[in-house]
């Protein structure tokens, strides 16, 4: 299965992680290790590894082949350079069909629209491609920066999850948001402008 989505108007693309990433994706989480810190779990140091970080892109290759969760690298087009992450997980068919969103930028990028761009992307191929019907971000309340990129793409808040993860060593309450895929229709969801991509088509789990 191959899946690349482009945002022209940005300048990036998504694209599922392959084996030769490892490194790459080692470098990206080596250089927002800290800055990054205060929103992320503390995963040990065998963690930042490249035989640890090819296993996590291994697995989860496997999981999307099994339609369980999907995890994609962020990139600049012109320079192919990875600079996040955003993932698709613990995907729910049958009556459910929703899925969790999460994400993470190199701290070097941020504040310049890539990933409400890749956000975008990711909800448009959700939706429009896996079928799904609800997709759910949860974000510790007082990260205003991610806040906004999901107030942006149209997710709605519904409330606050309390010490739903642990964060940095702290149980950490969590604010739930959610776009369903009617939202869609929203105007405010300009999701396709300057978006283009190419994928291979999977059959989805039943249940």
């Amino acid at each position: 299965m191959s899946i690349e989505l482009y945002h022209a108007n940005k300048g990036i693309h998504v694209r599922q992680l392959h084996p030769d990433d490892a490194e790459s994706l080692l470098q990206l989480r080596l250089q927002s290790r800290e800055a990054n810190q205060q929103y992320e779990p503390r995963y040990p140091e065998e963690f930042f590894t490249l035989a640890s970080q090819l296993d996590l892109i291994y697995r989860r290759r496997q999981e999307a082949a099994e339609d369980w969760g999907y995890l994609f690298g962020i990139f600049i087009t012109q320079s192919q350079q990875l600079i996040g992450t955003i993932s698709l997980s613990h995907i729910v068919r049958g009556v459910g069909q929703f899925a969790e969103i999460g994400y993470s930028l190199s701290h070097l990028h941020q504040g310049q629209g890539y990933m409400t761009a890749a956000v975008k992307l990711i909800v448009d191929y959700a939706f429009r491609s896996l079928g799904l019907h609800r997709i759910q971000a949860g974000i510790i309340p007082h990260n205003t920066a991610s806040r906004r990129v999901v107030e942006k793409c149209g997710f709605q808040p519904e409330g606050i999850a309390r010490q739903l993860v642990k964060i940095n060593g702290q149980w950490e309450d969590h604010q739930i948001y959610a776009i369903l895929a009617s939202d869609l229709e929203d105007p405010s969801f300009s999701s396709t402008a300057g978006i283009s991509g190419s994928q291979q088509e999977k059959p989805h789990r039943s249940l």
